[in-house]
C-alpha cells in the first residue's frame, strides 16, 4: 500500500508540474514599427520606432509576454557567426539555432489623432515649474493587428483609444520626458494620450492572448468597441 501511495503520490506530482509549466507558457510575440494614418503634428523622423520601443518596454513589464527583439537580431546574428567561427571558448559561444520564433506579430497604425487648446493662455514659468492658464486636450486612436507568424493571418483585430486633457490653471514640472522625438510631450495631454494607448494595447494584449478570447475581460472591450463604433456612427452625416 505505501508503494503504491507513493506512486500515486509522483504521479499526481508530475501532472501539477506539467499543467504549471503548461500555465506559464507565456505568449511569444514580437511588435513591428508603428504606421501613421493621422495628421499629427508630433508626427515625425523615428517616431514610429520610439512608439514600438514603448510597447515593447511595457510588454515586458508585465512579464505576461515573451516579447522578443527583433530590432538587435543583427547583433544576435553576427555573435552567433562569431561564435561559429572558432575564434570563441566553445564553453563560453553563442549555439546556432537558439533563436526564439515569434507566435504574434503585433502591427499598430495611429489611425486618428485630435488636439484642441483653449483659453486665453499668459502662463508663467519659474525654476522648472509652469503655471499656465490654457486649457487643452488630446485623443488618439491607434488600429492594432494581431497577426498568427504561422498562417499569416489576422488573429486578432482591435481599435484602441485614449484621450487626456489639462484645464484651468494647472502645475507641471519639466522633467525628463518620452525618449527619442517624443521627448517634450510627456507631461502634455499629447504625451498622456500616446501613453494611455500604450498601456490599453497592453491590457487588451494580455486579455486577448493570455486570458483568452472567451474570457470575462473580454466582455469590457466588446462593450468599449460598441460604444467607440456607436460614437463614429452618430458623428457621420448620412443622407
Amino acid at each position: 500500500m505505501k508503494i503504491k501511495a507513493l506512486l500515486l503520490f509522483l504521479f499526481l506530482g508530475s501532472i501539477a508540474v506539467f499543467s504549471d509549466g503548461f500555465a506559464r507558457d507565456k505568449p511569444r510575440i514580437g511588435v513591428l514599427r508603428f504606421t501613421n494614418h493621422s495628421s499629427a503634428a508630433w508626427w515625425r523622423g523615428g517616431v514610429g520606432t520610439d512608439l514600438q520601443d514603448m510597447l515593447i518596454s511595457e510588454l515586458a513589464s508585465t512579464d505576461s509576454f515573451r516579447v522578443l527583439e527583433r530590432k538587435e537580431l543583427d547583433a544576435v546574428l553576427n555573435e552567433q557567426d562569431l561564435g561559429a567561427s572558432g575564434r570563441v571558448n566553445p564553453k563560453t559561444r553563442s549555439k546556432l539555432g537558439k533563436i526564439t520564433g515569434a507566435k504574434y506579430l503585433v502591427a499598430a497604425t495611429v489611425s486618428a489623432f485630435e488636439q484642441n487648446t483653449g483659453g486665453t493662455g499668459g502662463g508663467v514659468s519659474f525654476g522648472g515649474i509652469s503655471l499656465g492658464g490654457k486649457q487643452e486636450s488630446a485623443y488618439m486612436a491607434v488600429d492594432l493587428k494581431v497577426i498568427d507568424v504561422e498562417t499569416g493571418e489576422i488573429y486578432d483585430a482591435r481599435t484602441v483609444e485614449a484621450s487626456s486633457k489639462s484645464s484651468g490653471i494647472s502645475v507641471g514640472v519639466h522633467t525628463e520626458g518620452f525618449s527619442g522625438n517624443l521627448g517634450q510631450y510627456k507631461n502634455t495631454p499629447v504625451g498622456k494620450a500616446i501613453r494611455g494607448c500604450i498601456i490599453e494595447i497592453v491590457e487588451y494584449l494580455k486579455c486577448s492572448l493570455v486570458e483568452g478570447k472567451n474570457s470575462d475581460c473580454m466582455d469590457e472591450y466588446k462593450h468599449k468597441e460598441q460604444k467607440r463604433r456607436e460614437k463614429t456612427k452618430s458623428s457621420i452625416d448620412l443622407e
